[in-house]
């Protein structure tokens, strides 16, 4: 079993709110694969610093608007 990493994100509302951007126009816009997009979504994976600062280009915002982390407590620092 693949445990989450501490890192959440809001990549699936981010794309919702760009017009129902699908995971596979996402994928080719940051060139990755959909499935990278789908593991990233459901905090499986953690991105590269350049594929998540490529994610929050596409949607113009800044990077912790697309990704957050908790530390042990389960807070944002």
């Amino acid at each position: 079993m693949v445990k989450p990493t501490g890192i959440t994100n809001r990549i699936r509302i981010l794309r919702f709110e760009a017009g129902e951007m699908t995971q596979a126009e996402l994928a080719e816009r940051i060139s990755v694969t959909r499935q990278t997009v789908i593991a990233i979504e459901k905090g499986r994976y953690s991105p590269s610093l350049e594929t998540a600062f490529r994610i929050a280009r596409v949607f113009a915002v800044p990077l912790e608007q697309v990704f957050q982390y908790a530390d042990d407590e389960g807070t944002a620092p």
